[in-house]
């Protein structure tokens, strides 16, 4: 048994940080065009990035130390402020499902467009036959997390032979670029870096994961959930850093419409073979971050259904969100979230870069409540080194949601997921108040 345990610690750490290691296939880009396309300041702004998502780790390796058995941020707040307060992050998190599924869809169209620069007139029916082709896949059940690790360490590995590649490849600067951004230097990093702080998208998901790992107890699952967050760190961090200071090296600007900037990159790295593979390794690894949010939120919609029995707790949502077919998928959650992200595409356009805002919204909400609530667990036992820890992170993560908010468009994430939270509390006061909120996260899972 003890011999197992490497291969599911890979298993399991691989298939979580698919989210967050997708995301590099769009947040540097976000960041570049909110610079205006000045490459100077790219890379301390994606620096900056990288900075806020360790101290944002560094808070959640508390969280996971508290919470083993899973729940996150739900399970935080709903214990340290009372359980109506868990569906804050659980509105929050319903949001950033549904636009993992859109952003990552539409992200994975922009790969296959990039190599393929004909069919972008085809952007948003591409971008929806993914999409249904991924709920279609989760219709048949769960892929497993082999696949999803095996996807995450496919992108690693060609990601590293592109930036090898790129070392020695001619510099010949191509798209967009400036030397001067719209602002002075330190506040235009400052003002840009929120932009692309959507490569903290998936940080928080081990934190609810390691509910799914019922094999270990609370030691291992505390161990497997704080390895994973750091391996999140060290590979998310040295992939982000990599290629931005390769594009800056090859003066890799902004793109043009029917491409990426990591697919000139890589286009500039190798234009034949290992650009072609990149491309199909970026499309799948983007596509098994939207299966895994058509996954979690459909199972999340299921735990608040969740009926106990005669006498038992009485689920939130009505049973029929926990209708499953054979092979155990909730369908009517997986049609839900299917609409509403596809209805999320059309309004973009079919362009991730549109979303990114928007996406940083919600993981935000997520992370200020179980910042806060770690707070004040931290002020309850007296730990003053880690209560100001905890107080940094929540004051950098309300900088980075209030900057985003303030671009105003963004303000439509915080509305629909104070609106659903609102909506959760008062199908649970009429439900009587069922106790357990707060673990349906790990339910979940």
């Amino acid at each position: 048994m003890f011999h197992a345990r490497p291969v599911l610690l890979v298993a399991f750490a691989f298939a979580v940080m698919a989210d967050p290691v997708s995301s590099v296939a769009y947040a540097i880009e976000a960041a570049l065009r909110a610079l205006h396309g000045d490459l100077d300041l790219l890379l301390p702004t994606m620096a900056l990035v990288v900075g806020l998502v360790a101290l944002v780790i560094v808070n959640y390796h508390q969280l996971v130390a508290r919470y083993p058995g899973g729940g996150g941020a739900a399970a935080a707040a709903g214990d340290a402020f009372g359980e109506a307060w868990a569906f804050v992050p659980i509105g929050a998190l319903i949001v950033d499902f549904v636009l993992t599924i859109a952003i990552s869809s539409a992200a994975g169209a922009s790969a296959v467009i990039a190599y393929l620069p004909g069919i972008a007139s085809w952007r948003i029916p591409l971008a929806l036959g993914l999409t249904a082709a991924v709920a279609g896949l989760t219709w048949l059940g769960h892929l497993g997390r082999a696949v999803f690790a095996a996807m995450t360490l496919a992108f690693i590995a060609i990601t590293v032979a592109v930036l090898t590649g790129g070392i020695d490849a001619p510099v010949h600067p191509s798209g967009t670029i400036t030397h001067h951004a719209a602002h002075a230097a330190p506040l235009s990093v400052a003002l840009a870096f929120p932009v692309a702080m959507a490569l903290a998208t998936g940080v928080e998901a081990p934190s609810s994961a390691i509910a799914q790992l019922g094999q270990l107890d609370d030691v291992g699952r505390r161990r497997f959930g704080r390895i994973t967050l750091w391996l999140t760190l060290l590979i998310v961090g040295g992939l982000t850093l990599g290629l931005t200071v390769e594009a800056v090296h090859l003066r890799i600007g902004i793109p043009a419409p029917d491409s990426t900037q990591i697919a000139d990159l890589a286009r500039r790295a190798d234009p034949g073979t290992r650009y072609a593979l990149f491309q199909l390794v970026t499309a799948l690894l983007l596509l098994s971050a939207a299966s895994s949010s058509f996954q979690a939120g459909p199972g999340l919609l299921k735990a608040l259904a969740r009926h106990r029995g005669p006498g038992g707790d009485t689920g939130v949502l009505p049973r029929v969100w926990g209708t499953t077919n054979r092979h155990h998928t909730p369908y009517w959650g997986v049609l839900l979230f299917l609409a509403v992200s596809g209805a999320v595409i059309c309004a973009a356009g079919g362009e991730d870069q549109r979303l990114v805002l928007f996406y940083a919204v919600s993981v935000f909400m997520s992370f200020l409540a179980g910042l806060i609530a770690m707070a004040r667990f931290s002020a309850r036992d007296g730990d003053l080194a880690q209560l100001a820890v905890n107080l940094v992170g929540a004051l950098a993560v309300a900088f980075v949601l209030v900057a985003n908010l303030a671009r105003g468009e963004p303000i439509a994430s915080l509305a629909a997921a104070l609106l659903i939270a609102g909506g959760l509390y008062w199908l649970w006061v009429r439900a009587g108040r069922p106790r357990g909120v707060r673990d349906v996260t790990a339910e979940a899972e």
